[in-house]
């Protein structure tokens, strides 16, 4: 499929990766290169997360649906299983540990959905970041159509560990849109008609240019302001 048709069947994938509401912006592109990856023993284990209020400690709208806040996050180092033929044909497993996370949001009630990220934890200006991209989900395993027409789409995070608890705060669709029309960012992106929004399609250096130029100056990116926060406990 060439990237043309891909960006306008993308209208009707969004409702499905969870990009419908102009909460986060989306990118088909990671936000990080790999020189730039690193890792944080300190964000592995369960988690219960918690919504944050921006600084109006107002709720305007509603970001996170129940199983955001109500399922318990597993955040584990990634360990990939590869299995290869011997010389005799027999089938040889190897595991490697990986230089991303997986974030496993589990309802630990039986026959829930369980939904599993890839999360990448990068640092750019001596500031971690987080970009997450779905890897699956137990609805999409339930409908082959769903599953081949799924895009994988990227969000951005900016992370704060502190005193045992974790903050995440994504990256603003509004945010990147007021860049964006003040012409303070270059990045290349497509209004999707379909669902109303911005996504990003520019490559990952661009997109590390931007975050290395503009994410640490809070007139550009408050992160402290963002529409979807979380605040997640350590569950021991």
């Amino acid at each position: 499929m060439n990237r043309s048709k891909a960006i306008i069947l993308l209208g009707a994938i969004l409702l499905i990766t969870g990009c419908t509401d102009f909460f986060m912006i989306c990118s088909l592109n990671p936000f990080y290169l790999d020189k730039d990856i690193t890792l944080a023993p300190d964000m592995e284990g369960r988690w219960q997360a918690h919504e944050v209020l921006g600084k109006s400690g107002k709720k305007d709208h509603e970001v996170w649906n129940q199983m955001d806040t109500t399922a318990v996050w597993k955040i584990e180092r990634h360990i990939a299983k590869e299995t290869t033929k011997t010389a005799k044909g027999k089938d040889s497993v190897t595991y490697r540990v990986m230089n991303d996370y997986r974030v496993r949001m589990v309802n630990e009630k039986p026959d829930s959905a369980v939904y599993l990220f890839k999360m990448v934890i990068f640092k750019i200006n001596a500031k971690l970041y987080a970009d997450f991209m779905p890897v699956e989900n137990s609805g999409l395993e339930k409908s082959r159509f769903a599953h081949e027409s799924y895009f994988k789409v990227h969000t951005l995070a900016r992370i704060n560990l502190q005193d045992g608890k974790l903050h995440f705060s994504w990256l603003g669709a509004e945010s990147m849109k007021e860049m964006i029309e003040k012409k303070r960012v270059r990045v290349s992106y497509r209004w999707v008609s379909e669902a109303g929004r911005l996504l990003l399609t520019g490559s990952s250096e661009e997109l590390t240019g931007m975050i290395e130029r503009y994410a640490g100056e809070p007139r550009f990116i408050d992160w402290d302001n963002q529409p979807a926060m979380l605040m997640l406990n350590h569950i021991n």
